[in-house]
C-alpha cells in the first residue's frame, strides 16, 4: 500500500501567496467592476532589457542550425556564464571563486528549497523572523523543522527582526543552530545588515561548525555604502556559507528563470562517522541526479546582463523600481505610517495602523482602495502587525495606489 510523506500534513493548508490569490479571486468575482492594484507578490512588470532580448533571439537562431544546436547542457551550467558571474559579481569585490563553485539554476527559490537534500534531518535550524516562507516550508516538508506549535516550528530558533531591535537579528542563545538562514537585503522587510553584524554571524558559524544559507537575491538594489553585497566579503565565510543569487528581480527573469548558487570547495560538514565531507561534491551529485540544467537560451540571456549595454539597461530598470519605492515610502510617511525598507530593496514594510492585524489590514486595503499587499504574519510570527508592499508595480499603479490610500485616510 502506498503511503504519503506525513510531514506535508503538518504544513498550513496552503502557501501564503496562494491564500492571497484565492482571497483576491473571490473578491473580484463578487466585485467585477473593482479596479484592483496588485502590490503583493514580488513579480516584476518592466520588460526584459534589449540586450537580453537580443541575446535570446541569437541563441534561438543557434538552436535552429545543426552546426550550433545544443542538447543537454552541463548540470553546473555553461562555463561562459560561470566566468561572467565570477568576473563581474565577485572579483570586483575582492572575492576569488573557482568555476566549480558556481552552480547555475532556474532561480533562487529552487535551490534554497532543495539545498537541504544534502544535509541531515537532525540538524537544528535558525531563521530570522519574518523571513521568506520557502526556507521554513521546505524544511517542514522533509521533517527537519519538527512539529508545528502555536509559537512556530519546534526545531527552529526564531530570531525576531522588528522595529524595536532595528530589524537586526541577534545570535541564538537558547541552543546552538546547525543551519542558519539569512536573507539580506531582507525579503520581506527590505532592511539590510551591516558588515559588522554579518561578521558576528560568520564568527558564530565558524565557532559552532554551523552552515549559513545566505540569500542575496536583492543585492543589486543596495544603494548605501559599506553594506555587504556578498557574505564572502566577510573573512572565513567560504568555510561556513552557501550563497544564493537570482536574476528574477535584478533583470526581470521571473518568467525566464535563471539564477545561481555558490558552494565553496572548502565548505565541509561532518558525516555520521565523524569524517569531513565537502558539500560542493554532494551538491554536484544531487544536481547531476535531480536537475537537468538550465537551458542554453537562458544562459545566453543571463550572460547579456554583464555586457556594457546590459549593465546599463539593468541599472535603469533597478532605478525605476527604486524610484517607485521612494514614491511609496515618502507618501506613506507623509500619511503617518511607520515605514521601513524601500532604501536598499524594492520592498516597503509598514506597521499596520490602528492596531489592526496583518490580515485585517489586508482586507481593509482590498475592500477599500482595492490594493493588494502581503500580510506580514505570513512571513513568520514577528511579522504580525506589519504589511509588505512591493515596488515592482508600474509607476502609474504605485502612484495611483498612494492616491487611493491618501483619499481613504
Amino acid at each position: 500500500m502506498a503511503t504519503i510523506n506525513n510531514n506535508f500534513l503538518k504544513l498550513p493548508v496552503s502557501y501564503l501567496f496562494s491564500d492571497i490569490a484565492r482571497k483576491v479571486a473571490k473578491y473580484r468575482e463578487e466585485n467585477p467592476d473593482a479596479s484592483i492594484i496588485r502590490l503583493g507578490i514580488g513579480d516584476v512588470t518592466r520588460p526584459l532589457a534589449p540586450a537580453v532580448i537580443e541575446a535570446m533571439h541569437k541563441a534561438v537562431d543557434e538552436m535552429a542550425c545543426s552546426e550550433t544546436f545544443r542538447g543537454y547542457g552541463p548540470e553546473h551550467g555553461y562555463d561562459f556564464l560561470q566566468k561572467a558571474i565570477i568576473e563581474n559579481d565577485y572579483l570586483p569585490r575582492g572575492i576569488k571563486l573557482e568555476m566549480d563553485e558556481v552552480f547555475i539554476n532556474d532561480g533562487a527559490k529552487s535551490d534554497t528549497g532543495n539545498i537541504g537534500d544534502i544535509l541531515g534531518l537532525d540538524n537544528s535550524l535558525c531563521m530570522t523572523d519574518p523571513i521568506y516562507p520557502v526556507y521554513v516550508d521546505s524544511n517542514a516538508m522533509c521533517g527537519r523543522a519538527g512539529e508545528l506549535t502555536p509559537d512556530g516550528w519546534s526545531n527552529i530558533t526564531y530570531c525576531p527582526c522588528n522595529a524595536e531591535n532595528g530589524f537586526t537579528p541577534t545570535l541564538p542563545t537558547s541552543r546552538v543552530a546547525d543551519i542558519i538562514y539569512l536573507c539580506f537585503p531582507n525579503n520581506p522587510t527590505g532592511t539590510v545588515i551591516t558588515r559588522a553584524e554579518l561578521k558576528k554571524w560568520v564568527d558564530y558559524a565558524l565557532q559552532h561548525d554551523s552552515i549559513i544559507m545566505y540569500d542575496a537575491a536583492y543585492e543589486a538594489y543596495i544603494q548605501e555604502e559599506d553594506i555587504p553585497h556578498s557574505i564572502y566579503e566577510i573573512e572565513g565565510a567560504k568555510r561556513c556559507a552557501i550563497e544564493f543569487r537570482s536574476y528574477s528581480k535584478t533583470a526581470g527573469f521571473t518568467g525566464v528563470r535563471c539564477g545561481y548558487t555558490i558552494v565553496p570547495l572548502e565548505l565541509t560538514a561532518r558525516a555520521s562517522d565523524g569524517s569531513r565531507v565537502a558539500l560542493n561534491a554532494l551538491w554536484n551529485r544531487r544536481q547531476c541526479t535531480k536537475f537537468n540544467g538550465t537551458s542554453y537560451i537562458q544562459h545566453r540571456a543571463a550572460e547579456a546582463i554583464y555586457s556594457e549595454e546590459g549593465r546599463k539597461q539593468i541599472r535603469e530598470t533597478i532605478s525605476y523600481y527604486m524610484e517607485n519605492a521612494r514614491i511609496m515610502r515618502d507618501a506613506l510617511t507623509e500619511m503617518g505610517y511607520e515605514v521601513y525598507g524601500g532604501v536598499n530593496a524594492p520592498y516597503i514594510w509598514l506597521r499596520c495602523p490602528k492596531g489592526m492585524s496583518s490580515w485585517e489590514f489586508f482586507d481593509y486595503l482590498l475592500h477599500g482602495p482595492h490594493i493588494v499587499g502581503t500580510p506580514g504574519v505570513g512571513f513568520g510570527p514577528s511579522g504580525e502587525g506589519y504589511f509588505r508592499l512591493t515596488a515592482f508595480g508600474t509607476r502609474e499603479n504605485c502612484i495611483e495606489a498612494m492616491h487611493r490610500l491618501k483619499a481613504l485616510n
